[in-house]
């Protein structure tokens, strides 16, 4: 306390303290401060109030921190405990302590086996975030380019790239690529792609480590990209990058274990028998718009880890970070004809997909998309190609009575506006049990009327805006119509300064059931609807039957319950007790099923394999001599 007042000098402040608590201590301070005919310092006393489940908690955790030990309250009613003690410098007792690291634990950078955990960025600590965001404004001023990495011929009109939060900022320029410019880079990789198999997986995975090297040396340029392209907060920036570098150190560790000397089969004495995996040959990617960096890197990598060449066509809304990303990719050392940028919209890709090189296509995007690219592939002549898609989902989370309100307001808000609701694993349908239903909403509407809209590039922004005027015009229509049936709607107001950008406000609307949704609604829009208890198998059929099986979130304490949903769900990704997006490379790999996708899961340990062929070498032994282990008694 007297640190305090010697520290703060004229500045006015204020004690706070506990009802019943601290009395002494603060009755101490006054009659010093009289002595010394000094102003008495405020002391404002405070008191919880409420009912035993509002207090319960706040006791509990009142009696940890004042029943401690090392509690400050606890040593100074402790007659035994110096006075100098109580009064030492907690910083200099600090750093007079030895450290004592259980080398048993691992840190941060070492939790995964085989490979370097990413970095990311600790904005709390201002030290590191008051450079950063002192870097990123002076970034802002920069105009970036985007063009095909294969040139046919002259290069096409520049056309601009704006923010969507304003759209009036112009961030940089995109050339698209041509009908010349596709057939090209197809024939490029095509030619590149034998050597690039060649060198083998650890000479591949060397260079894919490299390039993550690289985009973690450049993580200002990509979060301010992310940030002014993407509409992305700092966080989501962050947390995209972190998604990009590990997918590269993952699928390199991957190719390391996989696509080396092979793996020996088993057979009778006299033969040798060895699977190897190799690249099949020229693999298109085509990448959304909500992962501009993570996704479409993502795909890219597992192809040329796998031992393919690689022409990446990112969303027609996100070139220039798909740019930044492939460049840096090309001075890490991997060759300009093995990962070639293709930027474009909708017919680029379909140009790229009718080629006849094409071995494979993995997408990330609609399932309206994914089929059109199916139905392009089987029309082709040439050999049979690889369709590896992530597509759509009608994502729900279902919160029984047994459940903790603030765990769940907390995971249902994240799960539903973080990202703008712009994520392919985001919450668009939550069932409340009964019981709850309202009291479990209410602290849900008060959560979600805290949420701060604005522009990304400002650090308290919660929900920016939507990727475009089509996304938006889709979900005001939505909205809207929502509203036009007598549907109970709560939706926030827009501040001024988002009149000019594409906000879609964030919402909540009350339906009957998940079956009242004809498709999906990609943006800040939750559903919400009503469940009895003795109706979870019954709500479980209703969510298999829109045919989605990306992600479903349960929240409850009951285990048999867990058990149930976890038997009954047909779904890629099951979340229990917490948010539904965020999906850590290797820990929880990513990907649904049905209409949400083909499988296998990215960031997991079947992903790469299917962007392999396999090769069987059999060998007859005995024209050698014979089994030479063998004789040696081995």
């Amino acid at each position: 306390m007297g640190a305090i007042k010697a520290l703060a000098g004229e500045t006015e402040f204020e004690f706070q303290r506990l009802h019943g608590m601290g009395e002494d201590v603060y009755g101490e301070l006054a009659k010093l401060e009289a002595e010394a005919g000094n102003r008495r310092t405020p002391v404002r006393i405070y008191a919880p109030v409420g009912g035993h489940k509002e207090l319960l908690a706040y006791l509990v955790r009142r009696l940890l921190e004042n029943g401690a030990n090392s509690s400050f309250v606890n040593r100074m009613a402790d007659a035994e405990v110096p006075v100098d003690d109580l009064v030492g410098n907690p910083v200099e007792e600090l750093a007079a302590l030895t450290t004592r690291r259980n080398p048993a634990i691992p840190l941060p950078h070492q939790i995964f086996p085989g490979r370097r955990n990413s970095a990311g960025v600790d904005l709390a600590d201002p030290l590191l975030r008051t450079p950063l965001l002192a870097h990123l404004d002076d970034l802002a001023a920069l105009r970036w380019e985007a063009e095909p990495t294969a040139l046919a011929g002259e290069a096409g009109a520049a056309i601009e790239v704006r923010s969507p939060h304003d759209n009036t900022h112009v961030v940089g320029t995109i050339r698209i690529a041509s009908e010349a410019d596709v057939a090209f880079a197809a024939e490029r990789a095509a030619a590149a792609q034998p050597g690039w198999n060649a060198l083998g997986g650890a000479a591949r995975a060397a260079l894919l480590e490299k390039a993550a090297d690289a985009f973690e040396a450049h993580t200002p340029e990509f979060l301010s990209l992310c940030q002014r392209e993407a509409g992305k907060s700092l966080v989501d920036a962050v947390l995209e990058l972190r998604e990009a570098v590990d997918f590269l150190r993952y699928y390199a560790a991957e190719a390391r274990a996989h696509f080396g000397e092979g793996r020996p089969l088993p057979g009778p004495t006299g033969e040798s028998n060895r699977l190897t995996l190799h690249g099949r040959g020229v693999f298109v990617t085509i990448s959304p718009w909500n992962f501009p960096l993570a996704i479409f890197m993502g795909m890219a990598a597992a192809a040329l880890a796998a031992g393919n060449t690689v022409l990446a066509k990112p969303a027609e809304q996100t070139p220039l970070i798909a740019a930044l990303a492939v460049r840096l990719c090309h001075e890490a050392g991997i060759p300009d004809d093995v990962l070639q940028l293709v930027p474009g919209d909708g017919t680029v890709g379909a140009l790229l997909t009718a080629r006849p090189e094409i071995a494979g296509v993995a997408f990330t995007g609609s399932t309206e998309t994914a089929r059109a690219i199916n139905r392009a592939l089987a029309q082709r002549d040439g050999p049979i190609a690889t369709l590896i898609a992530e597509t759509g989902g009608q994502n729900a989370m279902i919160v029984d009575s047994s459940a903790l309100p603030e765990q769940v307001t907390r995971d249902v808000v994240a799960s539903a506006f973080q990202s703008a609701g712009q994520r392919c694993s985001a919450l668009r349908m939550l069932y409340l049990q009964d019981d709850v239903y309202d009291g479990m909403l209410e602290m849900i509407r008060g959560a979600f009327d805290a949420l701060v809209i604005g522009d990304p590039q400002d650090l308290t922004t919660d929900v920016g805006p939507v990727i475009d005027a089509e996304a938006k015009a889709a979900l005001d229509q939505h909205i809207a119509a929502m509203k036009a049936a007598g549907r109970l709607v709560w939706q926030r107001d827009l501040p001024e300064s988002c009149a000019k950008g594409t906000f879609v406000a964030p919402t909540i609307i009350a339906i009957e059931s998940i079956a009242d949704l004809a498709k999906e609604n990609f943006g800040p829009v939750l559903h919400v609807a009503r469940f009895k208890g003795d109706e979870l198998a019954a709500v479980i059929d209703a969510i298999n039957a829109t045919g989605y099986g990306l992600t479903l979130g349960l929240h409850s304490r009951i285990d048999a319950t867990r058990r149930l949903v976890e038997a009954q769900a047909r779904v890629g990704n099951f979340y229990v007790n917490r948010n539904q997006i965020g999906a850590v490379v290797e820990s929880q790999p990513f990907g649904g099923e049905g209409l949400s996708g083909t499988g296998p899961k990215a960031g997991g340990p079947h992903y790469l394999p299917r962007f392999a062929t396999e090769r069987v070498t059999c060998i007859d032994t005995t024209a050698a001599g014979g089994n030479a282990s063998l004789m040696a008694g081995g």
